[in-house]
């Protein structure tokens, strides 16, 4: 009999909002540093505030907030905090776009977003809360910028940077396409320029070992990190050229020495300035080099250009004369920024050999009889023996590489040399919305920190964007100070840092937030490592290095004592949807799910009903409009649905397909669980052990599947349990599990499980109480399934208890009816008996 407060369906409009006010009125999730229980922190990757959270942001919240309501359920103090990496250019180009300002812009959708997180009921510390662009923040991150110079770890120094003429700015790798700024459309010019740095590679080796350490990392993200950093172990030699100059390069495979053919210099390399000089034709390579793109994947697939030099290089061993080019996918920023080039082994020579009709000598096959095996189109990656190489013939290749580098150093042309992919992180931005750099420049003293008591150092609200470029730079009284040594006239860094600064340290700030320093060492050492850190693939190099970084900088100079800022790292899959769009005007126009009605396989503009293409499922995103407005969805089918749908199919590593029938059927299962607790009969007496088993390995099973992220292994279990339970007859084990149901979905329907838990008259709120007790007993198994087979195939099973001697099963199995029309009177031979498993009946 269903109670009659739970006739009427689960109401998320009037439940949902209810619940959340009663959380915050109550202060249920704001961590108290000082409580003497194990402490859990969980962090998921703050978002950028664009506007709107969208449901992908659902899915990686959620995920983190199971898993701290959950460990607050077993007893731990639980920080789960909120706050927003608030600098950067979206800002500026809103301001540009849109004629606003970029704080004004900013903080708009810091309150729209937060209002979208509340309303999904997020068990988040509020009181924790901050944006990288409030002035106490960056403040603090300018006193740990200055902290980190007098530790010598920031410098200056000049740069090649890419140059936006019409934007006036800095643009990264990434933001240059096909030689043009992103943003713009403006042929990117190379500039040099002097820009700030942070000594990431004095800690190269360290971030690399540490990765040993991170055993609840990924791989694939240890991997990731690992390349980046990119430790190597190779030659530096010096080949002597025919100018009578000597030409230093690099080699990581100085086995392959005997198959370089031509050797390749960088556009701004010494060799490549002096060949252009007077000489217009190797001048105009090098500025159509200078346009090109900078990133490895840009080099891997642009086309390989070069320019003869007429120099040539003298092979080491051969003697023979090596022509020198310069060469578009040679970075002076990477080793010398010369290579020996080996057309055989690497795909990049490979091309550039084939458009130049170089020689492509082959020295490393599978074996010595493959010694003439032609190229079939491509480079080979250079695994086998030494073959075409005069002494190294016929050894492996390491042994080649310590023979070769043997040989030079005895020569005195080189020596044997680790290197690192990995360099400095040049940190400086020449835009407006981001933490200016704290550091004066005087004609006299030069360049000095600002006086720590003059910070925070903030940005001028008085600034316009009409005209392209850094608006510090352009502001009237902005910049212009006094320097702090000498008192004379002076100006400001007008250098604002990259906001990849903002988020390496954010995760401190969290943790511990006094007002006069950055944080707290002690309370840091409470709190950290990050527990539990949730976060997209895309960040698996950047920003977790830098984070890395960052600490391990910080416990450097002293002023905390740990240096791995994440425990256990989580990369979630994203949230997809397939595509609508029609071709208008001989373009395709894409619209929202939300101006389409689907029906079947075909699906039409709900407006007007136009029909339109169906496309891929692919990742939501804005250009193609296939993103779903949480704030939709919650209307019309609460939060805990949406919870429950973000949770449920998919394991939470792989993408999630969002599909109406999907969100549909999370809601049915809502109003099916509050009808379940319905039937709790207050007063049934009666056991009913085999549910009572069930539930408890439920709960044991659950405990285990959250702790390991397993969301969907989770949700699957509870469905399975909760069907046992509608079939079970009322009995207090029945009520002792769906008790236990009502706890264990409360972390992923917290709004339907408080609604249920007062209307049970539970007393205080079900986001205080306890994770269910598990009797170690019920989980393990009295009863088993045993299978009786005869002529190989099963004719019966046995629920038997667990133990039961042979001969009992024996005796049971030939009595089974089934068993006896099988055998029809035939004698029975054997009768092997696995216990606990199978009887086989022979005969």
């Amino acid at each position: 009999m269903t109670d009659s407060r739970f006739e009427a369906r689960f109401d998320p409009g009037q439940a949902d909002e209810r619940w959340q006010r009663a959380w915050d009125d109550a202060r249920c999730f704001e961590a108290d540093s000082n409580s003497t229980k194990p402490k859990s922190y969980v962090l998921e990757m703050f978002p950028y505030p664009s506007g709107r959270i969208h449901i992908g942001h659902v899915r990686n919240y959620t995920m983190g907030d199971v898993l701290a309501r959950y460990k607050k359920m077993r007893g731990h103090e639980v920080l789960h905090p909120m706050g927003w990496d608030a600098f950067g250019m979206p800002a500026e180009n809103a301001a540009m776009e849109k004629g606003v300002h970029p704080g004004g812009w900013t903080r708009d959708n810091i309150a729209n977003m937060k209002a979208q997180l509340k309303r999904i009921g997020f068990a988040l510390d509020w009181n924790r809360e901050f944006a990288t662009c409030d002035p106490e923040y960056y403040g603090h991150e300018q006193a740990l910028f200055i902290d980190l110079f007098n530790a010598g770890l920031v410098y200056r120094k000049e740069s090649t940077v890419n140059w936006d003429p019409v934007d006036n700015t800095v643009l990264a790798n990434e933001q240059v396409i096909d030689g043009k700024g992103w943003r713009s459309g403006a042929e990117v010019e190379k500039r040099k320029l002097n820009q700030w740095f942070l000594k990431i590679t004095d800690f190269a080796e360290e971030l690399l070992d540490g990765l040993g350490d991170l055993e609840n990392w990924p791989d694939k993200v240890r991997l990731m990190q690992e390349n980046w950093i990119g430790k190597s172990q190779g030659l530096e030699f010096s080949f002597d050229l025919s100018n009578g100059e000597k030409l230093p390069v690099y080699t990581t495979r100085p086995d392959t020495i005997f198959g370089a053919s031509f050797v390749a210099v960088a556009a701004d390399h010494p060799v490549a300035q002096g060949t252009a000089a007077g000489n217009g034709d190797a001048q105009a390579f090098i500025e159509l080099c200078k346009r090109g793109g900078t990133t490895a994947a840009e080099l891997e697939t642009a086309e390989k250009l070069g320019y003869d030099t007429g120099i040539t290089a003298k092979h080491p061993f051969t003697g023979a004369d090596l022509p020198v080019y310069i060469a578009n996918f040679v970075l002076m920023d990477y080793g010398t920024g010369a290579i020996m080039a080996v057309p055989g082994h690497d795909q990049r020579d490979f091309e550039f050999a084939t458009k130049y009709g170089l020689p492509i000598p082959r020295v490393v096959a599978a074996s010595a009889d493959d010694a003439a095996k032609p190229f079939a189109g491509e480079a080979e990656a250079g695994e086998g023996v030494l073959v075409n190489s005069g002494f190294l013939d016929g050894m492996d290749v390491d042994t080649a590489k310590r023979e070769v580098i043997s040989r030079i150093e005895a020569q005195g042309s080189g020596a044997g040399k680790t290197v690192w992919r990995l360099r400095d992180w040049g940190v400086s931005r020449q835009r407006y919305w981001g933490t200016p750099i704290p550091f004066i420049h005087c004609d006299k003293c030069g360049v000095v920190p600002a006086p720590k008591d003059s910070l925070p150092i903030t940005l001028p609200e008085d600034v316009d964007f009409k005209t392209p470029g850094n608006p510090l730079v352009r502001h009237p009284t902005w910049k212009h100070t006094k320097c702090p040594e000498c008192g004379g006239k002076a100006e400001r860094e007008t250098d604002t840092l990259d906001t990849f600064v903002d988020s390496s340290w954010y995760f401190l700030r969290f943790a511990s937030q006094p007002g006069d320093k950055p944080f707290d060492r002690d309370e840091i050492a409470k709190w950290l490592p990050v527990e539990q850190y949730i976060g997209g693939i895309e960040h698996a190099i950047l920003h977790l290095l830098y984070a890395r970084f960052w600490t391990r900088a910080l416990a450097h100079i002293g002023l905390i004592d740990v240096k791995e800022p994440f425990a256990s790292l989580f990369t979630q899959g994203m949230v997809t949807h397939e595509t609508y769009s029609r071709k208008t005007g001989g373009r395709e126009v894409f619209y929202s799910p939300a101006e389409v009605d689907r029906g079947g396989e075909s699906a039409v503009l709900k407006d007007g009903g136009e029909p339109v293409e169906i496309g891929r499922v692919i990742k939501m995103s804005k250009s193609k409009k296939n993103v779903v407005d949480p704030d939709e969805i919650i209307a019309r089918y609460g939060a805990d649905a949406v919870r429950w749908f973000m949770l449920s199919d998919s394991p939470p590593e792989r993408d999630l397909p969002w599909s109406e029938a999907g969100i549909e059927g999370c809601w049915r299962f809502v109003q099916r669980l509050w009808r379940l607790f319905g039937q709790y009969e207050e007063g049934a007496t009666g056991e009913d052990k085999a549910l009572a088993r069930k539930s408890h390995q439920t709960v044991d099973a659950v405990a285990s599947d959250i702790e390991a992220l397993s969301f969907n292994k989770a949700v699957a279990r509870l469905y399975e349990l909760t069907g046992a339970i509608e079939k079970a007859q009322p009995s207090a084990s029945r009520n002792d599990a769906i008790r236990s149901v009502l706890l264990m979905a409360s972390p992923m329907m917290p709004h339907l499980a408080e609604e249920a838990w007062q209307s049970l008259g539970s007393g205080g709120l079900i986001s205080e109480a306890a994770w269910p007790e598990v009797d170690e007993a019920l989980l393990v198994d009295d009863e088993v399934t045993i299978a009786v087979q005869h002529k190989g195939k099963l004719r019966d099973t046995l629920t038997v208890a667990k133990g039961l001697p042979k001969d009992e099963l024996e005796a049971l199995a030939l009595a089974s009816d089934k068993v006896q029309r099988s055998i029809d009177g035939a004698e029975v031979r054997k009768v092997i008996v696995v216990p606990d498993r199978l009887v086989n009946i022979v005969t």
